[in-house]
């Protein structure tokens, strides 16, 4: 009797396979789907322009979800992936970028986590701390060169329909929900892991549908190669980062075992590392051993038959000529893209359970992440998941793995070692035969060119420029190819018979009031004031890459003249760790999602909506001003703020002195003042900020730091430069909080008024922003804050036309700025009778005067923009 049953079960059996079998086949006839998690490097979009290039039957690109805490900030790299789709025909293609969701002191995770904070520290809010992005540059040489692509992206990139736009945007968990949730599919991770990591946390009945996870990043056996001296050097070269497991090159004092996808977030990698999903990881073993050295690069040269190839050439071009030293060739790796070629390799021949492929060798091998570092089991104030807790986060084991000390950053004193090398492990992914540990497919090394006779040495350079230059699925246009009779014009007033008025310099943040205010100052008729100059702090509202939208704004007004100076990154008193780097004591405050950095960088959406400047930040740079050589275009280069002081003030003339409006922190302005060849120029200084309390329940505006009730945040980004202002004994008019609030009070009105006044095109857009504010802040709690922008406009009237142009009533009160490094009262202004200094304080001002000046004043057709928007500009680039 069991014969037979044994016979119907082997049938059963045998028919289940068949179907399998047949399911397999029709999986296999079908292209792999793929979902990138991309941080927005040049690295990483040569990795995904190679991987568009592949045929699609075989590959295709689902989705790119973007990496938030790393190499970019969200603003500029979501619309940079928009553009580069748009170049490659590829708008199909979903793109995810933050989220307001946060994670609940018991560890529970909300929907749409933004990715914008490592999971260790995010709370409910999207600022926060940057105790591990702070490794990454913030200036030139990092995240504001990848955010502009060194000034290519605008230059080079076609812009099409897509762009962000707020509360509309989908965000990355959002994407990564959809795209996984449709079937198999694979993740490509080339930025930090917190994006995945999150989703695995929150989705773990989905990851049944992620067949494997490629990764660049990590260190297992990896011996750094830069920062070695020279062979027969002398005794006094010190060796720096030199066979270090990691490449953070700005923090290897403190943790030399970290490379940067996996420091961004330990914790995240750890989820997806160990998330037992298939991984196959290529670390710095392997990209270590594949530099682009001299030979590829002058391959590359010549290898530029399509747009994507241009691009990414250019930019590798910009990276060599910007380049901090003379070791390009033996620093800058293939990173991102050649984990993309080994992952389709491998994919092409998926029977091969040794992930045999074309570019490198590989083996199996037990590794973790460290997150936390010993002892364990300490509470130290450095470990939010553990810290102040009765029970651990996510159910965390008490004296576990992930509950020693944390690095807190570039300065951890717990990680430094005198005479020695770091101490603290953060992110290293280490080689271990522990219960924890996990066995994944590693990288160890790339493979040599079998083409012996080749001037490239490295087989996957073959490949890479092979595809690349492919005329399948090719790049359609760049930006000025898509327009036949496209033309690069420039615009300057005729002020030869007119004589000029007040001269002005403008210190903008760029938050959208800066904007605003901009647009009074350039209809204000050049008989009252001369705009002499717009210095951006891009310390405040926003990142230093969105000085392209200034560019932009005056190109459409007609004001191509006008030079803009880039201030310091940092705030004055942050004493960084080195030029580049530091932490974000400050700045921390502002949000990176929805009303913040997000909103500000994109101008909530509308700025792709101005025309396009033949100006824009570049890399460009010269020996002149300390680079280490000239690159191809040095005229091109960016002004510092205080270059761009010094060359204006030959320009006044005899017996005038300038007027200087600042919207946003004090740093540049502090740097002027402290110097008397500049500060003996200065007429009067307009200050919009800081806040004068007059009783207990009169609140600042600081609504991101809940221990500084009565501080501003102009006043709060940089209270040192704010301090030394207000000692320096320039004649100051302050404009504080309140009577911006009482300015502010109604968006209603102002634009009620701006519908009735003549449309130029710098009413509709202001009308445009304005009404945009305006809805975001009634539908959205994240927007609660917009009529601090709303009252920021306040400053360009007063200091343009004058007090009686609104009716405005002053005192003056002797004030001091606390500064004391402490984050609960710095910033904060008081009366005080004895160290204060008398300031002018704006007390009072007509609100239905200020909009009625305002929207008449910009309704007004003379000094109207020559340019009314980017659409505009492309209908005259499309006829003769």
């Amino acid at each position: 009797m069991l014969f037979p049953r044994r016979s119907f079960c082997v049938a059963v059996i045998t028919a289940m396979a068949a179907l399998v079998a047949a399911s397999s086949s029709a999986v296999e006839g079908s292209p792999r789907r793929i979902l990138w998690d991309s941080d927005i490097d040049t690295d990483d979009f040569f990795g995904f322009l190679y991987l568009m290039k592949l045929n699609r039957s075989e590959f295709e690109l689902q989705a790119i979800t973007i990496s938030a805490n790393a190499w970019t900030n969200a603003g500029h790299a979501v619309n940079q992936v928009y553009d580069l789709l748009y170049m490659m025909g590829r708008d199909d293609i979903a793109v995810g970028v933050g989220g307001e969701g946060g994670i609940l002191e018991n560890g529970s995770i909300l929907p749409n986590v933004g990715g914008y904070l490592p999971v260790i520290d995010q709370g409910m809010s999207t600022g926060g701390s940057c105790r591990y992005r702070q490794a990454i540059p913030v200036g030139a040489g990092g995240r504001l060169d990848i955010d502009a692509n060194y000034g290519l992206r605008k230059a080079f990139l076609p812009q099409g329909k897509r762009g962000y736009n707020p509360l509309q945007q989908p965000t990355a968990q959002q994407v990564l929900i959809e795209k996984i949730s449709e079937g198999p599919i694979t993740v490509f991770m080339t930025g930090t892991h917190t994006n995945l990591g999150i989703f695995l946390m929150s989705n773990p009945h989905l990851k049944k549908n992620i067949e494997h996870i490629y990764i660049m990043g990590g260190g297992v056996r990896s011996s750094n190669p830069t920062g070695c001296c020279p062979k027969n050097s002398s005794s006094s070269c010190v060796p720096q980062q030199c066979g270090d497991r990691g490449n953070i090159f700005t923090d290897y004092h403190a943790n030399p075992y970290a490379e940067f996808n996996i420091f961004g977030d330990p914790f995240a990698a750890y989820q997806v590392i160990h998330s037992r999903i298939p991984i196959t990881l290529v670390p710095l073993d392997a990209t270590n051993t594949i530099p682009i050295n001299e030979a590829f690069f002058d391959e590359f040269e010549k290898s530029q038959d399509t747009y994507e190839a241009q691009y990414c050439f250019q930019s590798l071009k910009m990276a060599r000529d910007t380049w901090f030293d003379d070791h390009f060739y033996t620093s800058y790796f293939m990173w991102d893209s050649f984990m993309s070629g080994i992952a389709v390799s491998i994919m092409r021949n998926s029977q091969n359970h040794d992930g045999e492929n074309e570019f490198a060798e590989m083996e199996y091998v037990n590794i973790t992440v460290i997150t936390s570092n010993k002892p364990y089991g300490i509470n130290d104030g450095s470990n939010p998941n553990f810290d102040g807790k009765k029970a651990p986060k996510f159910n965390l084991k008490i004296g576990g793995i992930h509950s020693g000390h944390v690095q807190r950053g570039l300065r951890d004193p717990l990680c430094f070692v005198k005479n020695g090398k770091g101490k603290c492990m953060d992110g290293y992914t280490v080689e271990a035969n522990s219960s924890d540990s996990v066995r994944v497919l590693l990288a160890t090394k790339a493979k040599p060119n079998q083409d012996a006779g080749s001037p490239l040495d490295r087989e996957y350079f073959i490949s890479f420029l092979n595809v690349l230059k492919r005329k399948q699925n090719s790049g359609l246009f760049n930006f000025t190819s898509q327009f036949p009779y496209y033309k690069e014009v420039t615009f300057k007033p005729d002020v030869q018979h007119r004589r000029p008025g007040k001269p002005v310099v403008f210190d903008m943040d760029l938050s959208a009031g800066d904007f605003l205010s901009l647009f009074y100052l350039l209809k204000v008729p050049y008989e009252v004031i001369d705009l002499k100059a717009i210095i951006v702090s891009p310390n405040g509202w926003a990142n230093a890459a969105t000085v392209d939208v200034v560019y932009d704004l005056l190109h459409m007004m007609g004001r191509d003249d006008i030079p803009v100076g880039l201030g310091d990154v940092f705030a004055t008193d942050s004493n960084p760790f080195t030029s580049d780097v530091d932490g974000c004591k400050y700045s921390e405050a502002i949000p990176h999602g929805s009303g913040g950095f997000l909103d500000s960088d994109t101008l909530y959406g509308l700025a792709r909506n101005l025309p396009r400047s033949p100006r824009r930040y570049t890399a460009e740079n010269s020996v002149k001003f300390g680079a280490p050589r000239d690159t191809e275009h040095p005229e091109l280069r960016q002004p510092l703020a205080m270059e761009v002081w010094e060359s204006i003030v030959p320009t006044i003339k005899q017996g005038s002195k300038i007027t200087v409006l600042t919207n946003g922190p004090l740093t540049n302005l502090a740097k002027v003042v402290s110097d008397k060849n500049l500060s003996c120029h200065i007429q009067e200084v307009y200050i919009v900020g800081g806040h004068i309390s007059e009783n207990d329940n009169d609140k600042g505006n600081l609504f991101s730091v809940a221990s500084n009730q009565y501080a501003e945040f102009n006043m709060f980004l940089d209270p040192l430069a704010a301090k030394t202002v207000f000692e320096s004994g320039v004649n100051i008019t302050l404009i504080p909080l309140g009577i911006q609030r009482e300015a502010s009070s109604s968006f209603s009105t102002m634009l009620r008024w701006l519908r009735a006044t003549e449309e130029t095109p710098e009413a509709v857009f202001a009308k445009r922003l304005l009404s945009r504010l305006y809805r975001l802040k009634q539908t959205h709690q994240r927007y609660q804050h917009m009529d601090t922008f709303l009252g920021e406009i306040l400053g360009a009237i007063a200091s343009a036309d004058g007090h009686s142009s609104v009716d405005a009533k002053t005192e003056v009160k002797p004030l001091r700025v606390k500064a004391g490094g402490s984050k609960s009262s710095d910033g904060t202004i008081v009366v005080d009778e004895e160290q204060g200094k008398p300031v002018q304080i704006l007390k009072y001002v007509d609100a239905e005067r200020y909009y009625k000046l305002y929207s008449q004043r910009l309704g007004d057709k003379n000094q109207t923009a020559k340019l009314g928007s980017f659409n505009e500009q492309t209908r005259k680039w499309r006829h003769p």
